[in-house]
């Protein structure tokens, strides 16, 4: 009986390690989830607004009711990546957005990067 005890302590001492490992992963996924969503959120607006200023570095916060209370924020470039070798008037050139997303993980910043592209007149 006692030895039975003590291999089923061992199975379920490492039983419990093993959930503390999956819920500390499964925070960590949820967190990369919701810096994916607004990443593809800022990404979307940042694409729709034409009147940015290229080639400057704009930025901002994420309202705590989107991020589940935890501190978040975005900062985005926006330059021309190319454009017609003549340019003129109404033709197209193409702008790239480059967007970084960062939270905080507890004392940790955490970032993603996401890159887009955009077509443009130029005028």
């Amino acid at each position: 009986m006692l030895v039975a005890s003590t291999i089923m302590a061992i199975a379920v001492v490492g039983l419990l390690a093993g959930i503390a490992g999956a819920t500390r992963n499964a925070a960590r996924l949820r967190d990369y989830d919701r810096a994916v969503e607004l990443a593809r959120f800022q990404m979307n607006e940042l694409l729709l607004n034409q009147m940015l200023p290229r080639d400057s570095v704009i930025d901002g916060d994420f309202d705590p009711a989107l991020t589940g209370g935890i501190e978040a924020g975005w900062q985005a470039r926006i330059t021309t990546f190319e454009r017609p070798p003549n340019p003129g008037p109404n033709q197209l050139a193409l702008d790239r957005i480059e967007l970084e997303i960062w939270w905080m993980a507890g004392p940790t910043r955490r970032t993603f990067t996401l890159d887009g592209y955009r077509p443009r007149l130029i005028k």
